[in-house]
């Protein structure tokens, strides 16, 4: 037994000599670098600029997270000594969230007005255009995961069965997603333009469900669905190849047999096919969230700085701003985030026990 021991021992010290070179690459290439930017996110450096670099601290995040919640005091009728009624909506008047938003030392902007109990509230941030990009974010890659996943799955289970022309249908299925973001996001900024120059306004018009003016890609409410559409678009592809391989790994004499023993699709479905997909949805679910999450190129390109993904608000700050510890601390608060998303995967989903 001693000799398998040290045997096991001298293989196990070869093991670690082997990774040293792994760990030197990794080191070099991504945890200095990862530090470098938790270093700057400390300061007040200035990208491209000669100016003294100071050490701040915590002073970027305070500014990047800071939020406080205000309820908003109804306003009084003087005449009845009731709650007066705001004439344009015909709902209870409350005062303006500027007068009620702290405004020295540190100012604080409206983001959100929300109602609880009858009693009206407001959400402040310091950097409101940061707290909407975590929200608009944190939304996309809702939407866009969900949709993109029970689409992807459709489009897999169709191809995954045999049928003529199979072969070219997968082709096909990849040519969203094969088309560079660039290109993309240009073809869908003429197809939501906001005249009749629009393909979406222009049949919507023909339909008669609008005058052919609708601002898909300058209106608040609608810039948010129009970029979930157009991600879903490109992406769902990558989705069902995904899928499409755990799929192929089912062996089909489990299909034989259920269909042997009476079980229907929908049975076979639930019973067969999502228990044995689910290693590989989980690892397609994290691979797209993640992804969405680090949006950048779409936001950029269609928005530009009317609306921010956090990755396109970083690039703001550090381009247009010269905020390079700004920048950073963003960067890392994305990090964080992401890293949050991914653990809680794969305890969630079970990755580690696959």
């Amino acid at each position: 037994m001693g000799g398998i021991s040290d045997l096991a021992k001298r293989e196990q010290r070869l093991a670690y000599w082997l990774l040293v070179p792994t760990f030197v690459i990794l080191i070099v290439i991504a945890i200095y670098p990862l530090g470098s930017v938790f270093y700057a996110s400390l300061t007040n450096r200035t990208f491209a600029s000669s100016e003294p670099t100071e050490f701040v601290g915590f002073d970027n995040y305070k500014s990047l997270l800071g939020i406080t919640i205000k309820k908003l005091p109804p306003v009084i009728d003087e005449t009845t000594g009731k709650q007066a009624i705001d004439p344009k909506t015909g709902e209870p008047a409350f005062e303006r969230a500027i007068k009620i938003l702290p405004r020295k030392p540190i100012r604080y902007r409206e983001v959100q007005q929300f109602s609880i109990l009858g009693n009206r509230y407001v959400l402040g941030a310091t950097d409101r255009d940061f707290i909407l990009a975590v929200k608009d974010t944190v939304l996309f890659t809702i939407y866009t995961v969900l949709l993109e996943t029970i689409l992807g799955l459709g489009i897999a289970l169709v191809v995954n069965a045999k049928f003529p022309g199979r072969g070219a249908m997968r082709a096909v299925m990849l040519i969203p997603w094969a088309i560079p973001t660039a290109v993309s996001s240009r073809m869908w900024e003429w197809i939501f333009g906001s005249t009749r120059t629009g393909l979406f306004n222009v049949v919507l018009q023909a339909l008669g469900l609008g005058n052919g003016q609708i601002p898909f890609l300058e209106s608040d409410a609608w810039q948010l669905p129009a970029m979930i559409i157009i991600d879903v678009w490109k992406t769902t592809p990558f989705m069902a190849l995904l899928l499409l391989a755990g799929l192929q790994l089912i062996p089909g004499d489990l299909y034989e047999a259920a269909d042997v023993d009476g079980a229907g699709k929908l049975r076979q479905f639930f019973a067969i096919t999502l228990p044995l997909l689910r290693p590989t949805l989980a690892v397609a679910l994290i691979f797209r969230t993640l992804d969405a999450l680090r949006v950048f190129d779409l936001f950029q390109i269609v928005l530009a700085q009317s609306r921010f993904s956090m990755a396109s608000f970083t690039y703001y700050e550090l381009i247009n701003n010269r905020a390079m510890g700004y920048a950073s601390a963003s960067g890392v608060v994305i990090f964080l985030l992401i890293f949050v998303f991914a653990v809680t995967y794969i305890k969630a989903l079970g990755v580690e026990s696959e």
